[in-house]
Formats: C-alpha cells, sequence, structure tokens
C-alpha cells in the first residue's frame, strides 16, 4: 500500500430523523482515510446501522453532507451514485444473499458486474472462478459453493456475505455485526481477512457490539451514544468504563 493516504469518506453535519422528527444521527463529524480502520460501536438502537447505510448511500442525510472519493455525495443522481456503490463492499447483518442464486454465484456477482460490457468471456469467467474460489478455501466453505441461501446455516450465510463484500477489494468496507452469527474463532479468522483489506489500502468501519473482539483487536473505537458520535479517546473511555460495569 502507498504511503499517501486519500480521503474515502467525509460527513460534515450530518443529521437524520425518523419521520423527520425522531432524532436518529446528530451532527455526525467523520472522516476516513485510505488504509484506516475504525471499530462503531454503541448500543442498540444508537445509529450504527443508520450511519453505515447514510455511508453506503442507501439513505440520504436530511442535514449535513456526505462526501465519497472526493465527491459530494447529496446533490448525485443515477448513474453517478451507482458508480461510487461499485466501489463500496458492505457486509448487512441480515445478509442480502440472492436466494436464487448459489452461495458462488452470490460472491462472484460483484466481479462480474465489475467486468467490462460485451468483453467478458471463458477468461474472466476461469479467473472470477479462480478468485472466488480462493476465497471459499480460505474461509472453509467449499462444501457450501453451490448450495443455494436457505440451504446454509446463519454462520455460513454470514461467511458468504463477508466472502461477497470483499472479492472485489472495495476502497471502502463496511460491515455491521459480522461476527454476531460465527463462534470467536471464526470471529478473528474474518478480522485477518478485513485487516488485509486495510493493508492493502481500503477503508474499514466495523460496527459490533462484540466486546470480546474490540478487547482482542485493538483498532480505533468510533462510538455513537444516543446518535451522537464520540471519536478518539472519549469513545474509547466511553468503552472501558461500559466494559468495566459489565
Amino acid at each position: 500500500m502507498s504511503d499517501e493516504r486519500t480521503t474515502v469518506l467525509q460527513m460534515r453535519g450530518v443529521g437524520l430523523s425518523r419521520a423527520g422528527r425522531v432524532p436518529l444521527l446528530h451532527d455526525v463529524d467523520l472522516t476516513l482515510e485510505s488504509g484506516s480502520f475504525r471499530f462503531l460501536t454503541g448500543a442498540t438502537g444508537s445509529g450504527k446501522t443508520t450511519l453505515l447505510r447514510l455511508a453506503s448511500l442507501a439513505l440520504r442525510p436530511q442535514r449535513g453532507t456526505i462526501g465519497l472519493f472526493g465527491h459530494e455525495t447529496t446533490r448525485l443522481r443515477g448513474g453517478a451514485r451507482a458508480d461510487l456503490r461499485r466501489r463500496i463492499g458492505v457486509v448487512f447483518q441480515d445478509f442480502r444473499l440472492l436466494a436464487h442464486l448459489s452461495a458462488f454465484d452470490n460472491v462472484a456477482l460483484p466481479l462480474r458486474i465489475a467486468a467490462p460490457a460485451g468483453k467478458q468471456g471463458r477468461r474472466d469467467e476461469e479467473a472470477i472462478a479462480g478468485t472466488v474460489g480462493e476465497f471459499f478455501t480460505w474461509l472453509g466453505l467449499e462444501d457450501a459453493m453451490e448450495k443455494k441461501p436457505p440451504a446454509l446455516s446463519a454462520g455460513e450465510r454470514q461467511l458468504v456475505a463477508v466472502a461477497r463484500a470483499v472479492v472485489a477489494r472495495p476502497s471502502l468496507l463496511l460491515a455491521d455485526e459480522p461476527s454476531a452469527n460465527v463462534d470467536g474463532a471464526c470471529a478473528d479468522r474474518l478480522m485477518t481477512l478485513f485487516a488485509q483489506m486495510q493493508k492493502l489500502g481500503s477503508a474499514v468501519l466495523l460496527a459490533t457490539r462484540d466486546q470480546a473482539l474490540l478487547q482482542r483487536h485493538p483498532f480505533p473505537i468510533l462510538r455513537l451514544e444516543q446518535g451522537r458520535l464520540e471519536a478518539g479517546e472519549a469513545g474509547a473511555a466511553r468503552h472501558r468504563a461500559e466494559v468495566a460495569t459489565g
């Protein structure tokens, strides 16, 4: 990875309310650079998923601005927003796998979408098969490749969702509770994968309430408290206090 870092995500004064009344996020300021890794933690309902949805362009802010890869996104429409989304990998809390596709085809989908129009052929498919196969082997999912999501366990679906998010080496990786359906050893294996993405230059934002995961992997912590973002020492101090009190 180059030593020169670029700004990947920049939120300034971002706010969002449910039905225009109940605040979900208050004046959030957040900057992520290429090659950075941040945990995002906070109690259930604190706004973690909402923040990730804003960062992935699934939601628009009611207040403030969101910049992605040097583009101010609130004014972008249609194809321009879609182009930016292709540079983002998302691990959804509810997986969002396509039930009619095999696990292999779910993971291969981002690579197929990224293939130049009219250029995809046998060599492209061979390259895609090799890349996707490596992920399944590394995650110990060789026996699951041809199964469709309804036939997979929750843990297997979680691993497939992670593989789909990282297979195209996104510039921004957003993960919502990726360790929720796997054991500690598997969670650490996923963290190794996320850390490798960071080393390759991705900006990683991982939302979790898994206290053991936060303790085992000392990346900087951002904390949401009732929709307000606490970064740096403030977020870490509140996290330490929460752990100490059980």
